[in-house]
Parts: C-alpha cells; sequence; structure tokens
C-alpha cells in the first residue's frame, strides 16, 4: 500500500518542462516532500558547478540560533550576527556570501549577477563592526552542500529539486526559514503553485 507520503507526491507532482540547467549561480528549490534534516523546505545558491563533475552550494534559509562572534569565538565582533547553516559538509568552516564585491572586500569571487563568495576575512569583519546594515548585504554559514559526480544530475531528474534563475534585484540573503522557502517557489512560476499548496505536516511521515 501507498504511504500517505507517495499519495501526496503523485497529487502534487509537477509536470513543467525543465528549461534552467545547473549552473553557478542558480538556485535549488526543495519539492515540499524532501524530508531530510539539512534540506527540508530549503532553498540552495549554488555556487560550482561542473558539467559531469560535482557541485557545490550552500542553503540560504537555514538558520541556527548561533551568533558569529561564539562560532568564531571572538569577543572583537560587537554586534549579534546570525549564522546560517549550509549544509552537512565543513561543518567546522565559516562561509560568506555578500553583495559588497572585490572593491569593498578583496579576493571576493563573483559566482552570481551581483553575488559574491569569500574574499578577505578581516576586511568582512571590518564591515560588520563597521554598523553597516547586513540584511540582504551579507550572510554566514557553517558548513556547505556538496554533491559527486552526477549525483545532483539524478537527484534533479527524480524531481527532489525545481531549478531556479538568480534574478538580479532578487533578494537572496534576506529573509529565513519556510517563508523564503515559499517565496522561492512563487518564482518558479504558476506550474509550481501546488507545492505552496502541499500541508507539510499532513504529508510527511
Amino acid at each position: 500500500m501507498p504511504g500517505i507520503k507517495d499519495i501526496c507526491s503523485t497529487l502534487f507532482e509537477i509536470t513543467a518542462e525543465k528549461f534552467v540547467r545547473p549552473a553557478g549561480g542558480r538556485l535549488l528549490v526543495a519539492e515540499p516532500f524532501l524530508d531530510e534534516e539539512y534540506f527540508s523546505h530549503s532553498v540552495v545558491s549554488l555556487i560550482d558547478y561542473e558539467r559531469g563533475g560535482g557541485a557545490m552550494g550552500v542553503v540560504l534559509n537555514r538558520r541556527t540560533p548561533t551568533m558569529l562572534a561564539d562560532v568564531l569565538e571572538d569577543d572583537s565582533i560587537k554586534c549579534d550576527v546570525p549564522v546560517f547553516c549550509g549544509g552537512p559538509l565543513a561543518l567546522d568552516r565559516v562561509f560568506f556570501l555578500h553583495t559588497l564585491g572585490s572593491d569593498i572586500i578583496p579576493g571576493a569571487r563573483p559566482y552570481a549577477p551581483g553575488m559574491y563568495v569569500g574574499g578577505d576575512f578581516d576586511a568582512i569583519t571590518d564591515y560588520v563592526n563597521s554598523g553597516y546594515g547586513l540584511d540582504g548585504v551579507v550572510r554566514f554559514f557553517v558548513g556547505y552542500s556538496g554533491w559527486d559526480e552526477g549525483q545532483l544530475e539524478q537527484e534533479i531528474a527524480e524531481g527532489t529539486w525545481a531549478l531556479a534563475e538568480a534574478a538580479p534585484g532578487v533578494p537572496l540573503l534576506s529573509g529565513h526559514g519556510d517563508t523564503f522557502w515559499h517565496r522561492a517557489v512563487r518564482g518558479l512560476g504558476e506550474s509550481y503553485r501546488p507545492w505552496r499548496l502541499v500541508p507539510r505536516l499532513t504529508c510527511s511521515n
């Protein structure tokens, strides 16, 4: 007999064609029945992708209760800066995404229109301590998400992820949790409207 999750997955199956291919800078939006500790209702920003190779990204919307000063054990950070969990790999490392560019953060690498990864850590901590607003500008992560050769393509083919363009002007570093996921699903278009109607608790095992 099919389980509740199987029945719900059939009822809310998306038949829209997939026009977007994986690439650095694009988004992975988790299907609503993905019941996994790090990826349930997640939105992943793909940072690196090699066709026929592996992929790397960070979950954008999984906020932790921990602050940056606690993670770094650095009392020189004078304000509360939330840290997000980017995925299950390298949980002892801190990553950051930002919109500041290499003029402000030397060594920052562009990976999507208006989006950068990493750069000089002293420069970003100086920016944090400067008192400038951080929401929508910079986000810190512990851990990242990674896929081996062919793994991501298989998961996309199985419907685990929907792919989306990261459109310029759409805030990737603002908001979190289910609200962030629902916003991303709305951006996928009307074909994915059934995902927003999934009764999450009823249809999970």
